[in-house]
């Protein structure tokens, strides 16, 4: 006789930076996000509920700052999504030896143990899954071009976002939990991130469409249009936020990991 198995109900903490908290605050990418990866992970496995717990522009270290005023809640599933901000900030990586002494929130090492620790007494069943930034291309903000990064192609800080990855995986190791490593995720590499960034030519002063990595050392005016238009959209919509096809991607690699719960 066939029986249907029905998963039960699972609740799912996010927690993380701009990624995350755009999955429900589409108007702030001007409709270029339709579908983010926790809709996009929720609609695959249906037994799944989310709670958005994304801050924008918020490091580990702020998460770890205001851990018992963020309102967590227990849950089944507890994601950590950051690092991006934590990189561009200049925060320092620390050693191991910060996450295994649990030596405070001086350091990402260190600002990870707080969030870790403050899960597991949340509710010690729960699975944790880390997930290590996506690379990214230089960043200018939709909605004011004085807001703008370059990419991870090179070293912020004297360090480097793959750095703050390894680091990631470093604890995912050490604690036997899960880690969704975007840097590496071949479908998610610098080159295929956008389409093109938009330039003055220095020599001619024309806006000239360059591609990765021509666009590299081509300064960008804050005068001049937006480097990004719609139709230079490819897995981000502007060089470091995911498009719908970049949430995809993350989606896709986080739903073979819960599947297993």
């Amino acid at each position: 006789m066939l029986t249907s198995f029905k998963h039960k109900d699972l609740t799912w903490v996010a927690i993380g930076d701009s990624i995350t908290y755009l999955n429900d605050h589409l108007n702030e990418t001007d409709y270029r996000l339709n579908k983010g990866y926790l809709t996009q992970v929720t609609e695959k496995l249906p037994y799944i509920h989310y709670i958005n717990k994304g801050y924008n522009g918020w490091t580990s270290g702020g998460i770890a700052n205001k851990i018992d005023s963020l309102g967590l809640t227990r849950a089944d599933i507890y994601s950590v999504f950051l690092g991006t901000n934590d990189w561009w900030q200049g925060r320092p990586i620390g050693t191991f030896e910060n996450y295994k002494n649990n030596t405070g929130n001086a350091t990402i090492y260190g600002s990870f143990r707080v969030i870790i620790n403050k899960l597991r007494a949340l509710n010690p069943e729960a699975k944790i899954v880390l997930v290590a930034p996506m690379q990214r291309v230089d960043f200018v903000y939709l909605f004011d071009k004085n807001n703008t990064a370059y990419g991870s192609y090179r070293p912020k800080n004297g360090q480097t976002l793959q750095a703050v990855c390894a680091a990631i995986d470093s604890i995912g190791q050490y604690e036997h939990i899960p880690v969704d490593n975007l840097y590496h995720n071949k479908a998610l590499t610098l080159d295929k991130l956008v389409k093109f960034k938009r330039l003055k030519a220095p020599t001619t002063g024309q806006y000239t469409d360059y591609k990765y990595p021509d666009f590299i050392d081509v300064p960008f005016n804050k005068t001049d249009d937006h480097p990004y238009p719609k139709e230079a959209m490819a897995l981000t919509y502007d060089g470091l936020h995911p498009s719908d096809s970049g949430d995809a991607i993350i989606a896709k690699s986080l739903v073979e990991i819960f599947r297993k719960f």
